[in-house]
């Protein structure tokens, strides 16, 4: 082998796969979610939570379960990706999230079912094995976020000392609430307004994601519907704390006690800190957490994408015989 040839890294995911079924699934007050199946029909079901609150699942997604094992659901929250309306906000909450999963799980005649979730996925799977721990026979979360004033205050402002460009194209020279001024903003009846603000608001979160990547900020979707769309839903939910008390997914922690559950958690992800997931594991004494030390937040960079793949086989071992 001369000096200048490669050894191409083996891909730390499994092989790319088509859906075997996509549905649109009417939950209800105006919204449809968008829902795909992939894997085997026959498996063992496993629900994809995509992170945001406001992004979308993509098809790399798919690539994280055993297709030979897993039945793979993946779906578009309310206002998100491909589901209807894009951006829509009204009738939004963390509850009705919950209960769009529930019409989910019963539309696809599924019992029990082992939750994946990343950031605001992790959030999520967290608030909905809280709410029905009956239903979640194992748990995977990634770059656990517990929706907290001080996670929220740690990405806007403590990270400007990281991303000063990137903060300051945020803050336009103003100081004061961002989430307020942002959420009102992108709410502008003047869409050209707030069509800039959203962009703004996107690039700041690309330039946070790409964080201890060595890359660059990902580009901005060209979509200005979509970019408003992922702008507003967020920071509907931010503005509103996630619509979650201080301190509830803790304190509600107790009642996961029983479900087998993997943590992978970046100590280098800047977007959601390891602190979150270390006072989450102190209240899970059954949980594994997996500090990744040269993982960030992206799901997908090579050691994240790596760990992510070994819990999914790992967690194989609980689910086995465990009914689904």
């Amino acid at each position: 082998m001369t000096a200048d040839q490669t050894v191409p890294m083996p891909d730390p995911l499994y092989p790319a796969v088509e859906p075997y079924a996509v549905d649109r699934l009417a939950v209800g007050d105006g919204h449809t979610l968008y829902v795909e199946q992939c894997g085997n029909p026959a498996g063992f079901p496993a629900l994809f939570l995509h992170g945001g609150p406001g992004s979308h699942t993509r098809p790399q997604h798919r690539q994280f379960f055993d297709p030979q094992f897993y039945r793979a659901v993946l779906f578009d929250q309310r206002g998100c990706g491909r589901s209807t309306p894009l951006g829509g906000t009204a009738e939004n909450t963390t509850r009705h999230l919950l209960e769009d999963i529930e019409s989910l799980r019963r539309h696809l005649h599924i019992d029990r079912m082992m939750l994946f979730g990343g950031s605001w996925g992790s959030t999520l799977a967290l608030a909905y094995a809280s709410t029905y721990p009956d239903r979640v026979a194992g748990m995977i979360l990634r770059g656990i976020f517990l929706a907290s004033r001080a996670e929220v205050d740690w990405y806007l402002y403590a990270l400007r000392n990281f991303l000063p460009e990137a903060s300051a194209a945020l803050a336009q020279g103003t100081n004061g609430d961002l989430v307020a001024r942002y959420h009102a903003s992108v709410n502008e009846q003047d869409e050209r307004k707030s069509l800039a603000a959203a962009r703004r608001w996107v690039d700041y979160e690309e330039a946070v994601m790409s964080l201890g990547t060595g890359g660059k900020a990902a580009p901005t979707a060209s979509d200005p519907i979509a970019v408003l769309g992922r702008a507003r839903v967020q920071l509907h939910y931010l503005v509103r704390d996630c619509f979650l008390q201080p301190g509830e997914l803790l304190e509600g922690a107790h009642r996961l006690a029983h479900i087998p559950t993997i943590m992978v958690q970046g100590r280098l992800d800047m977007a959601c800190p390891p602190r979150a997931a270390f006072e989450l594991a102190a209240r899970l004494p059954h949980a594994e957490l997996r500090l990744i030390e040269r993982g960030g937040h992206a799901a997908t960079e090579p050691s994240m994408a790596t760990a992510l793949r070994r819990a999914t086989d790992d967690i194989r071992a609980h689910l086995e015989g465990s009914g689904a």
